[in-house]
């Protein structure tokens, strides 16, 4: 009996701290749907997306987040907040390399929040010249992954792009054996996209040795060919398995635990600094001896440190090759504009690709 009073109280404080909530988050509502009839007041209407506040907020509520819940949790519940927050100011519509259920789309909604609206595009290319001409406001497109590397083509695109980068997403890469039969020894083919194959080659060879495996050009194609068929599954994300209303025989089959991909936002207006900042360039070398150490000495002696550089070949003449650089901190940070402003001094080419919160979580 004194237990199912003491339920019954915590119930009770549930209910109520439930309203306090509802309370709570509407009044955050009113708040947004204010700072929009200042913002329009003010002719800004076509800027009420701000990453960097949005970055900033994030970062302090998991700098005060006590628990039990995690910081993943907690950060994604606020990013619901914001996102559903913002809507009342201006529903975002955002592009992603589709086709629906793929991690592109996941990622840009782990980003986003789901209070905006994804339309998916066949190509990388199609997802900028969608932001390029105004029809949605942001795009998302893959830009590396930790097992596979870049993906050259959206480093390709960047390069001739007039977007810049305003945000980046990184996201675990879970694998799930997906199909509408209910057990594996049923199986008779396995679709996915060559790298899904390649990335879960260990557990296929273990538990599916004798199933074909067929490369498509998205995991998510390979969840809808899977729906169709009989004796068939599918390598595919659990939005694609939610989706195409398939069975979950299996889940985190990917060989490496650690497999993430970097996601990048790409949109029209270079963000402000955030404080825990990113930035990404391409410059290109003139043929002298020594022409890239020079370079990359440019940001060793303003003690800015590079995280990431690729090279690719310019598309201008045989055997001429730019680099794409990511380094930490905000071009108006005054270590980077020096770096920035000796670069200029002793590169044939500098384009600044934008500067952008550092992805959180």
């Amino acid at each position: 009996m004194a237990d199912d009073k003491t339920l019954k109280q915590l119930r009770a404080e549930i209910d109520e701290l439930d309203k306090q909530l509802l309370d709570l988050i509407s009044s955050r509502a009113r708040l947004a749907k204010a700072v929009a009839e200042v913002k329009n007041s003010q002719e800004e209407s076509g800027n009420f997306y701000r990453p960097e506040r949005e970055a900033q907020i994030l970062r302090k509520i998991i700098e005060q987040n006590k628990g039990p819940l995690s910081e993943e949790e907690m950060a994604r519940l606020f990013r619901e907040i914001m996102s559903a927050c913002l809507a009342l100011e201006q529903v975002l519509d955002i592009a992603y390399l589709g086709p629906e259920g793929t991690f592109t789309q996941t990622a840009a909604l782990k980003h986003f929040g789901h209070s905006v609206n994804t339309t998916a595009f066949g190509s990388i290319d199609q997802v900028f010249r969608e932001v390029e001409s105004g029809a949605s406001h942001y795009g998302v497109v893959p830009v590396e992954n930790s097992i596979e590397g870049v993906v050259n083509h959206t480093l390709d695109m960047l390069n001739h792009s007039s977007l810049t980068i305003c945000g980046e997403v990184e996201l675990r890469i879970h694998h799930h054996l997906l199909s509408k039969e209910e057990t594996l020894d049923k199986l008779k083919k396995v679709y996915s996209h060559q790298q899904s194959l390649a990335q879960c080659r260990a557990w296929l060879d273990t538990h599916l040795i004798k199933a074909e495996r067929i490369a498509l050009t998205s995991n998510a194609e390979a969840a809808r060919v899977a729906s169709s068929e009989d004796y068939a599954a599918a390598i595919a994300s659990e939005a694609a398995g939610e989706l195409y209303q398939l069975n979950n025989l299996a889940s985190n089959i990917e060989d490496e635990p650690d497999n993430t991909t970097r996601f990048l936002v790409i949109g029209k207006d270079m963000c402000p600094p955030c404080g825990n900042d990113k930035t990404s360039l391409i410059f290109s070398a003139p043929n002298k001896p020594g022409a890239l150490h020079r370079m990359l000495s440019c940001f060793a002696e303003n003690n800015v440190s590079m995280t990431r550089i690729e090279s690719r070949p310019s598309r201008r003449e045989m055997w001429d090759y730019v680099f794409f650089v990511d380094i930490e901190g905000h071009a108006e940070d005054d270590a980077v504009k020096k770096a920035l402003e000796d670069l200029e001094d002793c590169a044939a080419m500098v384009k600044l690709l934008g500067s952008y919160p550092r992805a959180v979580l």
